[in-house]
């Protein structure tokens, strides 16, 4: 019996490594926007109000409804907390996106 393993998660469940690779990406910008609003102290009532969305979306957010949110809405999401991503390359060549909060 062959015994698979993958790198990332999505590569298992599509060959399109495209495809699989901007599933990790929205989930990595879901997954940091649930530990803001978790740092912040924030319940539904206050992330729908802050992103301007219904109980019901903030729900299908918070329970990683990827298939249901665009990359360019995540970011959008996090703009309206004055939350940016800034990707960088370090001396290794290894790519890091730092989370920086506006002032």
């Amino acid at each position: 019996m062959t015994k698979l393993s993958y790198d990332n998660i999505f590569d298992a469940i599509t060959e399109d490594s495209s495809e699989a690779a901007d599933l990790q990406f929205r989930a990595d910008l879901m997954i940091t926007l649930r530990r803001i609003f978790e740092d912040r102290g924030w319940k539904q009532a206050d992330i729908a109000s802050a992103l301007g969305v219904s109980q019901p979306r903030v729900s299908e957010l918070i329970r990683g409804k990827i298939d249901l949110f665009s990359a360019d809405k995540l970011i959008g999401f996090l703009a309206k907390m004055n939350v940016r991503l800034k990707p960088s390359v370090d001396a290794n060549h290894k790519v890091i996106c730092e989370v920086l909060e506006a002032a």
